[in-house]
């Protein structure tokens, strides 16, 4: 017997009423905005603040196109080819160092143990990237090297995240099967997991290294190498020409490897 098809109206009648819920959610909400704003302290601006941005966007009309163009040691595009340096080789860094804890905090693979993962990445993501930063220019000194460091041990929380869930969402048959034939958890990592997760992996990596640009860029105000350094010190000095010119070689890199990472992690998924 052919069932009734119901009318717009009626399908929308039958609808499970949640108009409470939403209500009280929304009110939650607004409530727990109002009491967060009770730690804002507004204070009058300040006149130099203001000048100094606005001296800034006056830049950006007339920036300091000699050292745009510049390709010497202190040139905007050579600070920038060191940011993104530091980002590949610390988001390299990163992916590796992410590997062993992904798998030990993966639940379909260490059991109970994955506590003790879970436990040590939730750790490494505590520090924000600034301190560990902070931490490395005083352990090696101020330099891409410190740079490097902060953005691969960074790298290790979120990272590790994304492939949990992507470890935790493979097909269980394939490793029940090699169960079955008494395969050690080393042989069901290699024959039947890593198969399976390689493009997401590379996916992910491509992912956080768009992320790790602007970190790179941002570390630099604490002396890790990079265009940041160079436009601290131009902030800093009131070169507003040489910030702005800064700002572009920023902006445009991050562009172009957005563009591009974007475009790459579209035909890696589309290919499994």
């Amino acid at each position: 017997m052919m069932q009734k098809k119901l009318t717009v109206q009626e399908a929308y009648d039958k609808q499970p009423k949640t108009w409470i819920i939403v209500l009280v959610s929304l009110t939650v909400v607004i409530g727990l905005a109002i009491w967060s704003s009770s730690v804002l302290r507004f204070r009058n601006i300040n006149p130099q603040g203001i000048q100094i941005v606005i001296g800034i966007f006056n830049a950006f009309l007339n920036p300091n196109i000699d050292w745009l163009t510049r390709f010497d040691r202190v040139g905007i595009p050579m600070q920038m080819l060191e940011t993104v340096a530091i980002a590949f080789l610390g988001t390299l860094l990163g992916a590796i160092l992410a590997l062993p804890f992904a798998f030990l905090s993966s639940r379909n693979i260490t059991r109970y143990f994955s506590i003790i993962g879970i436990i040590a990445v939730t750790m490494i993501r505590t520090f924000p990237i600034f301190i560990l930063g902070l931490m490395f220019i005083k352990v090696t000194g101020p330099g891409p090297f410190a740079g490097v460091m902060t953005i691969g041990l960074a790298s290790i929380g979120m990272m590790t995240k994304l492939y949990v869930e992507s470890i935790e969402d493979i097909d269980k048959g394939i490793l029940e099967a090699l169960d079955a034939t008494g395969a050690t958890t080393f042989q069901k990592i290699r024959y039947g997991i890593i198969p399976q997760l390689f493009a997401n992996f590379i996916s992910n990596t491509i992912y956080r290294f768009d992320i790790n640009i602007r970190n790179a860029t941002v570390l630099g105000l604490v002396g890790a190498g990079g265009i940041g350094s160079t436009l601290i010190w131009a902030l800093q000095s009131g070169r507003w020409r040489d910030a702005a010119a800064a700002l572009i070689g920023i902006i445009v890199v991050v562009l172009v490897i957005e563009f591009f990472s974007t475009k790459l992690r579209r035909k890696i998924v589309g290919i499994q």
